[in-house]
Formats: structure tokens, C-alpha cells, sequence
């Protein structure tokens, strides 16, 4: 499940990074290569999982999927963190720097 989650996070985001030209402007490249390199460590993952277990990786108790559900999830999540991290580290936009100038005003004119 981890695998599924962050591929179809992979393709998502590049999907939008390469529609929209205001996607590549916000650092959405910075997603994809964050969810295609989960994907591929978890292509690794998946690989020796295999190796090790044979056909029996393909049928995991559901406990497992669980677990590996919540993985990817959190995955994903912290992945869109630490994007907005840097969208607003970076302010592409300028908007964090006009509300931090327009409280600032606020506070001088008080």
C-alpha cells in the first residue's frame, strides 16, 4: 500500500506540475521529486520483499495493509509539510511578505 499511495501521489502532482504553469511557479517539482523518490524506495522495498517471501508478499494480512496504509499516508503528509515549509519560506507570491509588512505597519502606526 505504501507503494500505491506515494505513486499515485507521484503522478498527481506531476500531472498538475505539468498543467498548470502557476504549479511550477508554487515548487509543486519539489512534490513530485519527493513522491517519486518515496515511490522508488519503496519499489526497492517491494522488490526484496518479494525476493525474501515469494507469492506470499502479494497477500498480506489485513493488519498489514493497515499498517502500511497509515506508512504511506503519513508519508505523503509529511511530504505536503515540508512542501509548505518552503512555499513559505520562498513566498513566491509575495504574500507572507505583504502580511508581515502590513502588521508591521499596524504596529508602528499604534
Amino acid at each position: 500500500m505504501t507503494l500505491l499511495i506515494t505513486v499515485l501521489a507521484a503522478v498527481v502532482s506531476t500531472v498538475i506540475w505539468y498543467t498548470k504553469e502557476s504549479a511550477r511557479r508554487h515548487k509543486v517539482g519539489m512534490l513530485c521529486w519527493m513522491f517519486w523518490g518515496a515511490s522508488l524506495m519503496w519499489l526497492g522495498d517491494a522488490i526484496f520483499g518479494f525476493m525474501e517471501d515469494g507469492a506470499e508478499f502479494f497477500t498480506p494480512a489485513l493488519e498489514d495493509l493497515i499498517n502500511d496504509s497509515y506508512l504511506g499516508l503519513s508519508v505523503v503528509g509529511l511530504a505536503l509539510v515540508v512542501w509548505v515549509i518552503v512555499l513559505l519560506i520562498k513566498d513566491p507570491d509575495g504574500v507572507v511578505h505583504a502580511a508581515l509588512k502590513k502588521d508591521a505597519e499596524k504596529a508602528h502606526n499604534a
